[in-house]
């Protein structure tokens, strides 16, 4: 007498749906980093989405009202110690950046820890390739599966950017830091923690202890970030030019005018019949020189990161 198991259709889809081999075995070992990546970038998408809309109200309210001189009023009105806390939007636009630097040093730490040496330190990963896994196969899927979340998080989190930089960049103080951050935003905030995640692996498959290897690989990642703020092809804070802003008024008759510079000097304002103003960071024909230049540089300097973890793996695999 034969016995027929029957398989509901939800339950035969979860099983055809989910991940199987070595990449359910990445996210499974690795969920609690998972998680915090999603939510990080949950967040860092929520907070870029707040700054989008009504967050810009106020500072956006002065530029119509006092043209510049209320952009600068406006970002010098709720300073503190540490810009990060400020509550003014001049400082606010550039905080998800910073967030988007921290999680990139945080990804060199987390392939150069958790993803690679811990397992060399426990043998868990020596015991997997004694299975059917071979030491190619394990750090493919070790780099490929964190890879996948950050190419789609990390596109999100730019494409918010430029939308909020189309929207508001005209409320920035202008100077050095808005043009830092004009010439960064692009394919290379993708690129950038994907030179990390190599890295880290390399440095952990090299070291194969877990303190020194975190150490030197937050170290490999700082020089990184420090070289691309300061040298060409990256975009150095002296190096790249300087995206031209232009300012407007309009008058009660409804024309164009120039700023008569009033600031908020509402006499001054009455006397030249000014209604509102205006004001926009114009496009740099640089940008996409610049922003691909900078993303190659990065890529490659991955795929030999990548070459030579691969080349450690082999030799030490042996």
């Amino acid at each position: 007498m034969t016995t027929a198991t029957l398989t509901s259709p939800a339950s035969a889809r979860r099983v055809l749906t989910r991940p199987r081999g070595l990449v359910w075995t990445v996210l499974r070992l690795h969920r609690t980093a998972l998680w915090v990546w999603l939510a990080f970038v949950a967040a860092t998408a929520g907070f870029l989405l707040w700054l989008t809309g009504p967050a810009a109200d106020a500072t956006q309210r002065k530029l119509e009202a006092f043209g510049y001189g209320g952009v600068l009023e406006a970002s010098s009105s709720s300073q503190t110690l540490f810009a990060f806390t400020s509550g003014a939007y001049n400082d606010l636009f550039y905080d998800p950046d910073t967030l988007i630097t921290l999680a990139s040093f945080a990804v060199a730490l987390f392939a150069a820890g958790p993803l690679i040496t811990r397992e060399l330190e426990d043998g868990t990963a020596r015991l997997a390739w004694t299975q059917s896994v071979s030491p190619a196969r394990w750090l493919a899927a070790k780099l490929a599966v964190p890879a996948c979340f950050l190419v789609l998080g990390n596109s999100l989190l730019a494409a918010l950017y430029h939308r909020l930089w189309d929207a508001h960049s005209n409320l920035l103080v202008a100077g050095i830091t808005p043009r830092a951050l004009y010439f960064s935003l692009g394919p290379a905030t993708v690129a950038a923690p994907l030179l990390g995640l190599a890295l880290g692996a390399l440095i952990g498959l090299a070291v194969r202890r877990t303190l020194p290897a975190l150490a030197l690989s937050g170290f490999a990642y700082f020089l990184v970030y420090a070289f691309r703020g300061n040298h060409w092809p990256f975009q150095g804070r002296y190096t790249q030019p300087e995206p031209y802003s232009h300012s407007w008024a309009i008058d009660t008759s409804g024309a164009k005018v120039a700023d008569p510079g009033c600031y908020s000097d509402r006499h001054c304002l009455a006397a030249h019949h000014i209604a509102r103003f205006g004001r926009e960071y114009l496009p740099s024909p640089d940008y996409w020189p610049r922003q691909l230049l900078e993303t190659g540089v990065l890529l490659a300097l991955t795929a030999l990161a990548v070459t030579a973890a691969f080349a450690v793996l082999r030799r030490r695999a042996v």
